[in-house]
């Protein structure tokens, strides 16, 4: 009796292992974040499908207790699996795992793709340590504090995933909070149109500006923290260069959003100034619209 952890394809079918298709087939029955989609997996794979159950975000932790039991009951071997990749990676699972183990049930890993690990593998970058931060909050003080967790973290590398809608908004976030990164952004890994850019932030935002096809498929993104300026005050307000890059995408000028800024309470005209002198790059492409003020 035991808890088979299987990570799927993320794209490539070539990339299941046998083990996987071994796993697939041999257990009695699979947790699927959705089952429609496993079952297409097994059609792809000619394999024989034992029973399925959906195993989702909003009913795992009650699917977790009944399958447990019933792997307690009746010694049934089970796998878990996702739509694609490493299930419990910025996917559902964690908690049937989590309930398995502490019923005494052997969990093993399954492993194989994950995008995480293939962008780290493509990035470039030296990785003497790295952080998975997954999908980051979408806006407000979350968002900032999740900035200010990556540029505080003790690693080299941070990872984090993003929707083809607004990647333009996280690149644009990257400049603000992370200045001078250098990144490595994915699209489609190992899928027939796989797409990788590198360079910083404004670089990667002109290319996605001028590429209609920006706005399909799954980001992965790998941001080199060396050599990145670590705010020492950002949980406590957000930057003077994110906030003038805010006025700037609202349509100000560099002029008009260094006066805004020093109105705010908290900012200097001073250190507005200074915010904008290093940026100014950046703020002349927004006001020529190189780069797009639009919403994602």
């Amino acid at each position: 009796m035991a808890l088979y952890v299987a990570a799927t394809p993320i794209g490539n079918l070539g990339d299941a292992s046998e083990r996987l298709k071994r796993t697939l087939e041999g257990c009695a029955l699979v947790l699927c974040e959705d089952t429609r989609v496993t079952q297409k997996l097994y059609a792809a794979f000619g394999l024989k499908r034992p029973r399925l159950l959906s195993s989702h975000q909003y009913n795992e932790e009650g699917r977790a207790a009944d399958v447990v039991a019933e792997m307690l009951e009746k010694g049934l071997d089970v796998a878990l699996v996702t739509d694609a990749g490493t299930p419990g990676v910025s996917d559902p699972g964690f908690a049937v795992v989590r309930q398995a183990a502490q019923a005494g049930i052997e969990v093993l890993a399954v492993p194989g793709p994950s995008a995480a690990s293939a962008l780290l593998s493509i990035c470039g970058f030296e990785i003497e340590s790295y952080a998975f931060f997954g999908f980051l909050p979408r806006k407000g003080k979350e968002r900032e504090a999740a900035f200010a967790r990556i540029a505080r973290a003790c690693v080299s590398v941070a990872v984090v995933y993003e929707s083809p809608h607004r990647v333009k908004a996280l690149l644009r976030d990257v400049e603000a909070f992370l200045p001078g990164a250098q990144l490595c952004l994915s699209c489609d890994l190992t899928k027939l149109h796989e797409k990788t850019l590198r360079g910083g932030a404004a670089e990667l935002l002109l290319a996605l500006n001028a590429n209609p096809s920006a706005e399909k498929g799954e980001y992965a993104l790998a941001i080199e923290l060396k050599g990145v300026k670590r705010p020492e005050t950002a949980e406590e307000k957000p930057s003077a260069r994110a906030m003038l890059l805010e006025f700037a995408l609202m349509g100000l000028s560099a002029k008009e959003a260094v006066a805004r800024l020093a109105a705010q309470p908290g900012y200097s005209r001073n250190e507005a100034y200074a915010a904008s002198l290093e940026i100014a790059p950046l703020l002349k492409k927004i006001e020529e619209g190189a780069i797009d003020a639009g919403r994602d």
